[in-house]
């Protein structure tokens, strides 16, 4: 993707007849949602909000369709008290925040918003499920719940493991830095792939400290595209059936 083609589907870069443009061509628009929050010491803290925005970009680039800026708040998970995490303690906010969203883009003509989420802790999913199914249905604007654990990958879904190192190397691949981590000749972590999710990494004594899920330092650099590329595909297939009328040539 060409920084044009990326400033082409970003809202907050369009003129406002750019904007009725792609609004006329295909009335979506993204809503990418993630927090700050610690990602070892190997990942930057707004990796949730940067793998969702850049999805979005690529799915709307794709199919059409506009991004709203990242929100880079959310709630829930088990690193709240992390270093440099900000974390709303409940939903009530974000979900008043995304409320008057939907609704001026609503006023704006917008037939299919998507509430897309970096951040999947069980409170957040609930969240933009919530506000999804209960949006009422004959307004003119439908809205659907997606997150970067929703389709069915090649890696399993982990909190700054192999997965989100992989997906966010394929985005931003210099802020992806495995040699902050101890060396795994050093320090090698024998975990089962159970025991990498367990609660032994909320322990600041151990090498992959806040690193839930499979070790991300044998990740593969060359695996990150095709990951992107498999995350990218469901969701816009996923779009096409929620708003299955043909983009305008």
């Amino acid at each position: 993707m060409t920084a044009a083609s990326l400033t082409a589907v970003r809202l907050e870069m369009m003129l406002p007849q750019e904007i009725s443009a792609a609004v006329a061509a295909r009335p979506v628009v993204y809503l990418p949602l993630g927090t700050i929050e610690w990602h070892g010491e190997h990942l930057p803290v707004g990796l949730d909000a940067l793998t969702a925005h850049g999805v979005c970009m690529a799915a709307a680039q794709a199919d059409g369709g506009i991004v709203y800026p990242p929100l880079f708040y959310g709630t829930g998970g088990d690193h709240a008290q992390y270093p440099w995490t900000v974390m709303a303690t409940a939903s009530h906010e974000l979900e008043a925040l995304l409320t008057l969203t939907l609704s001026r883009l609503q006023a704006f003509g917008i037939r299919l918003a998507v509430l897309f989420s970096g951040h999947f802790a069980p409170a957040q999913l609930e969240m933009i499920e919530r506000i999804a199914s209960g949006w009422p249905s004959d307004r003119g604007l439908r809205v659907i719940a997606l997150a970067v654990n929703s389709p069915p990958l090649s890696l399993p879904p982990d909190h700054a493991g192999m997965f989100e190192t992989t997906l966010l190397h394929a985005l931003h691949p210099k802020s992806v830095q495995i040699d902050r981590l101890p060396s795994s000749e050093n320090a090698l972590v024998q975990e089962t792939l159970e025991e990498s999710y367990g609660h032994k990494r909320h322990d600041n004594m151990h090498p992959l400290y806040g690193v839930i899920g499979p070790d991300p330092r044998a990740f593969e650099p060359r695996a990150s595209g095709a990951l992107l590329e498999a995350m990218v595909d469901h969701v816009v297939v996923t779009i096409r059936e929620a708003l299955p009328e043909p983009r305008s040539q």
